[in-house]
């Protein structure tokens, strides 16, 4: 397996898998998320993989297939009136091809991202997982990541 920062090139495979992670959330709160639609044009991923705030990286298999990506956002706090000086290293989404779950490559991007982090001198990473995606909350939970705050609503 080979991770990489995305290019340009791997938009269409990216915005395959994007449709994917889509569709997960849509199946479990349809009042929010709707169908058939991803969360980033082609002309934002564009934007995004130009920006050194907002790395994201891809995992191609043994055949140079994308089998899945990550993307982050690097965050920094200084001089806030209330939180430490700290950069953390934010997961906005991460996601390996459905046909290929199970082979740990989600493993290796979540692995690839933590040391990332280290590297840029980060003191966390940080993610959010929707209540409705038990199967996401038990891959992180499995990674060693423990819950640090919990969103809550009332619909009315």
């Amino acid at each position: 397996m080979k991770i990489t920062r995305a290019a340009v090139k791997d938009i269409p495979n990216i915005n395959r898998l994007l449709h994917q992670v889509l569709s997960v959330h849509h199946n479990g709160r349809p009042d929010l998320f709707k169908a058939n639609c991803k969360k980033y044009t082609n002309p934002e991923l564009k934007a995004i993989f130009k920006d050194e705030n907002r790395p994201v990286f891809v995992a191609f298999d043994d055949a140079g297939n994308l089998v899945g990506y990550v993307f982050c956002i690097i965050e920094i706090y200084q001089g806030d009136s209330i939180n430490t000086d700290r950069k953390t290293l934010y997961i906005d989404d991460l996601c390996v091809e459905a046909l290929m779950r199970g082979r740990h490559i989600g493993t290796e991007l979540y692995r690839y991202v933590l040391n990332y982090a280290r590297n840029i001198g980060c003191y966390n990473v940080t993610l959010n997982v929707w209540s409705c995606n038990p199967d996401a909350a038990a891959f992180y939970q499995a990674m060693g990541m423990t819950p640090y705050k919990t969103g809550m609503e009332v619909i009315l």
